[in-house]
């Protein structure tokens, strides 16, 4: 599909967000897509590194609402929730590239990267609560490890955008660099690795992440659950409609 490029060079697989007139918001065909991806990407011997990346003014605005609501995720095995399996499950090096707004799963898909290389004009934020939801991609686990407990609270609790200074702060991200230079900065560092053995690569990125795989796939169902209860209820339902209507959110009543 058009609103995921796809391009597969010197072994590494680029995944490249085309929907920046939307903001690069990600609806259930681009979930769809990019979890076909990533699952072809673990047995194909050709891919032996793969990067995601946006376009050098936006990562992804998040989820499409308006999309999201029609199609709500039904169960474990919706396009939304293949492709966080397949992110923090993937065996190889996986790298991303952030310029400009990474909003909600933007910012918790870079929780499963392996390196991170973000634009100066890269605004993270995990809004969920804002939304009537909690958090995913088992953010509320992976969060608090890296940024420490207070400020993954400041993040999560208060869904305040944090830019790319302090992403590098807390170790979210490896480099900043001009937006210009990020994506090609990252596809250089990603053939780098591709050009290494790939047994090396997958046994030493499974002896960093093995053990804990088990408890990020456990929180991924937990928060997945609590998500898809809370899509019904009535904060959620309000903070999208004023999403849509362009108004201030009235929780109140919730």
């Amino acid at each position: 599909m058009n609103e995921i490029l796809s391009q597969s060079e010197a072994g590494v697989l680029t995944l490249t967000f085309h929907r920046v007139e939307r903001k690069n918001s990600i609806n259930v065909a681009m979930y769809d897509a990019l979890a076909t991806a990533i699952e072809r990407a673990v047995d194909d011997a050709a891919t032996r590194v793969l990067l995601i990346q946006g376009h050098e003014t936006v990562f992804s605005a998040g989820n499409d609402i308006e999309d999201f609501l029609r199609n709500p995720p039904a169960g474990k095995d919706s396009p939304v929730f293949r492709f966080l399996r397949g992110i923090a499950t993937f065996p190889k090096p996986l790298l991303a590239a952030v310029c400009g707004p990474a909003v909600g799963v933007g910012t918790t898909l870079l929780f499963h990267c392996d390196l991170v290389y973000a634009g100066d004009n890269a605004a993270f934020s995990v809004p969920f609560v804002n939304l009537g939801l909690c958090p995913e991609a088992a953010s509320s686990l992976l969060l608090p490890q890296i940024f420490g407990y207070h400020r993954a609270a400041e993040a999560l609790l208060l869904g305040e955008p944090f830019m790319a200074e302090a992403a590098l702060e807390v170790g979210l991200v490896n480099r900043v660099l001009p937006p210009t230079e990020c994506n090609a900065f990252a596809q250089q560092q990603a053939r780098k690795l591709a050009a290494k053995p790939l047994s090396s690569l997958i046994t030493t990125k499974q002896l960093m992440k093995g053990a804990q795989q088990e408890a990020v796939l456990r929180r991924m169902d937990e928060e997945g659950a609590h998500f898809r209860r809370m899509l019904g209820e009535p904060a959620a339902r309000e903070a999208m409609t004023a999403f849509m209507e362009k108004r201030k959110p009235d929780f109140s009543a919730c």
